[in-house]
């Protein structure tokens, strides 16, 4: 279980085994048994946080996320003990300078680029006889395009072919924009994607909802032994989780633009200040993506929560880097 924490002047303690949340009026608005909890995400500011608890979420491994109000992880509370696993990170480390890299990388743009091919059909679907129905096909037949030359794209190591990769994967994204643009109200001033400092709400929105995904993949990256911070389609850098944002690849068009992207044409009108969102607007977005995460997708012959994929899935790549099995990407399909 996971559970979001937000709202000035709130406390979370322990009492006995429990995990125990007041408001600034001290009245318990959450009370969760320890042996419950997979993590807790803190999403504003003027939280305080007892020892206890982060004694007891350390002996049990569970992860403590800290988000800013734009949703932007900042930092995280973990327990040494997770970070213990060797023989998969330095497999995962020397994938890099071998063929593996290239290939995981493909997988991860392949998994997005089919996604947003297979939303933007999602979408079609739900729009038959309207004027934008053409534009839909249109823009899936180009995804279609990318896709087939990703496929196309080979190299003896992914510092070769990094860039034109992201080219590809860049022209899908810029066709999917526009998809997005066509279909959320215009008042709410969509013009193009704005990863950071976005002033829009859509943008806003968006950013808020790939931070919590980002803890999500953060968490799962951990508990499967994997470095998050050796990636390959996202390059080094400083204090930078480029493994967290290859993975996500995989899941962003699934976990969070198909719940948000509905909310927006539902009629779910964000307040954004200075760049950032009000309470209630970010315990809404925070709500339609654990909504999501505890919803079911086919996966492996059966119906499995999202979030059981998302874990899964994060194993399978730890087998995947130590040789032990072939790795196959997570498809969003309708």
């Amino acid at each position: 279980m996971q559970i979001l924490v937000d709202g000035f002047g709130t406390s979370i303690r322990k009492t006995s085994e429990r995990l125990v949340v007041r408001d600034k009026d001290k009245k318990i608005i959450q009370e969760v048994p320890f042996f419950d909890l997979d993590d807790i995400l803190i999403l504003s500011r003027g939280i305080t946080l007892s020892s206890d608890v982060i004694e007891s979420c350390a002996e049990q491994g569970i992860q403590i996320h800290f988000l800013t109000s734009q949703g932007r992880p900042f930092a995280k509370l973990v327990s040494p003990g997770l970070q213990a696993t060797v023989a998969t990170r330095r497999a995962q480390i020397s994938a890099y300078e071998d063929g593996r890299g290239v290939e995981i990388s493909k997988l991860f743009v392949g998994a997005k680029l089919r996604a947003q091919l297979n939303l933007v059909k999602y979408w079609a679907k739900n729009r038959r006889g309207q004027d934008i129905a053409g534009q839909l096909k249109r823009a899936a037949d180009k995804i279609e395009e990318r896709i087939a030359e990703l496929e196309g794209i080979d190299g003896a190591r992914i510092e070769e072919i990094r860039q034109t990769i992201m080219s590809c994967e860049g022209r899908a994204a810029s066709v999917y924009w526009e998809v997005v643009k066509a279909l959320v109200p215009d008042a709410l001033g969509f013009t193009s994607r704005d990863h950071r400092g976005a002033q829009d709400p859509v943008n806003a929105v968006l950013n808020y909802g790939y931070g919590i995904l980002k803890s999500e993949i953060s968490k799962v990256v951990l508990l499967a032994g994997l470095e998050e911070c050796a990636g390959f389609l996202h390059a080094d850098r400083s204090g930078r989780p480029s493994f967290v944002l290859d993975f996500m690849e995989e899941f962003r068009q699934p976990i969070v633009d198909r719940p948000l992207i509905s909310l927006l044409n539902k009629g779910f009108t964000p307040v954004v200040k200075d760049g950032a969102l009000s309470g209630d607007t970010r315990r809404t977005i925070s709500q339609a993506i654990q909504e999501r995460l505890e919803g079911k997708d086919r996966y492996e012959g059966r119906r499995c929560q999202l979030r059981t994929i998302v874990q899964r899935q994060a194993h399978h790549l730890a087998t995947y880097f130590r040789g032990e099995r072939n790795y196959k990407p997570f498809v969003w399909s309708w």
